[in-house]
């Protein structure tokens, strides 16, 4: 049975070569040929001997996403919706700013954490995406748009840490200089607080960022919000980010959705500062899109309050502007539907 070429990383694909007693040099080459040339056909790779090109012919195929919708926001930010061969779909987000472009990519289809402001979950877990089926997204929107993506995010549909081999096959992928030749530290991971996880991706040291979704320093008030605090509760999270985190490169990003009336009066503020104190970190506040009319949006003034503790602290923080709204593409908005 023919194998996904994409979903092998360089390493991998030189076992495979070293098992058929093939120059473990051509490995490298059929890299650069898919993600540095574009190339998805065998036999126009023609620095490949073409004996080595019958064996790929019979054993690997080219994977590719059909793009199901395209949507642009009136701010630029673009959605996409792909179909995947078993009739799942997921959703990518492409952000273009002035100095760079963010692609925001799923992980999943679906997940099963069932955080009550985000529509990605509301229909549970229908299974893990593959490496390939994660590179594609970028392949994809990278050459519809023919823009050049700086950053990635894995900020989409799913828990990445849920799916957590095929997710750090496809940072090797992307950061690996024959392939797509990105900085490890322009890719961020983000998670819900899934500690076991957290964990093994930072002894791991693949060089990326971590972004935390928080969303309260009230262990309560988060499990309202995050079914998941229940199982890794916060004080749990907390401990082992201080642990596992303190000898990273860069700083922990806690994502922090500000809801108006639950989470965004002084108390609050002041148990942020107090939970993250000595932390080599900084948050991302992000004012609540109203999806599922669940919680309510923030006031201005509930925002520039909040701000206003967490400054007069010292905390840094940086309150995020909300992109692509008008055709929900943002945080918490994506919704795939699947048959």
């Amino acid at each position: 049975m023919k194998k996904d070429i994409k979903n092998f990383t360089l390493e991998e694909l030189k076992g495979y070569f070293k098992e058929k007693n093939l120059p473990l040099y051509c490995a490298a080459q059929i890299f650069g040929w898919i993600y540095s040339k574009r190339i998805e056909d065998f036999n126009l790779m023609t620095d490949i001997a073409k004996d080595v090109r019958v064996l790929l012919l019979e054993n690997f195929y080219f994977s590719k996403l059909k793009i199901e919708n395209r949507e642009i926001s009136s701010d630029k930010t673009e959605k996409l919706l792909f179909g995947l061969s078993d009739g799942a779909a997921i959703e990518s987000v492409l952000i273009p700013e002035p100095e760079r472009a963010t692609l925001c990519l799923s992980s999943q289809v679906g997940c099963k954490y069932s955080c009550k402001f985000c529509s990605s979950g509301s229909r549970g877990l229908k299974r893990n995406l593959t490496p390939a089926e994660i590179i594609n997204q970028y392949l994809a929107i990278s050459d519809l748009t023919r823009k050049k993506i700086t950053n990635i995010v894995f900020m989409g549909i799913g828990e990445p840490l849920d799916n957590f081999e095929n997710v750090v096959k496809a940072i090797k992928i992307f950061v690996q200089p024959k392939g797509l030749n990105l900085s490890a530290s322009r890719i961020s991971v983000s998670t819900c607080g899934v500690i076991p996880q957290i964990e093994e991706l930072l002894r791991r040291k693949l060089g990326v960022k971590l972004s935390v979704s928080l969303h309260s320093a009230d262990s309560d008030i988060r499990s309202k919000i995050m079914p998941v605090n229940v199982k890794y509760p916060l004080v749990e999270l907390i401990k082992t980010l201080k642990k596992s985190g303190k000898n990273e490169k860069y700083p922990i990003t806690f994502e922090y959705a500000l809801f108006g009336s639950l989470n965004t009066g002084k108390l609050a503020a002041q148990q942020l500062i107090r939970l993250l104190k000595g932390m080599n970190c900084k948050i991302n506040l992000i004012p609540y899109n109203a999806t599922q009319g669940i919680f309510k949006e923030p006031t201005k003034t509930e925002v520039e309050e909040f701000c206003s503790e967490l400054k007069n602290a010292g905390l840094f923080y940086t309150l995020r502007k909300s992109r692509g709204q008008d055709i929900h593409a943002a945080c918490g908005q994506l919704y795939a539907l699947w048959k």
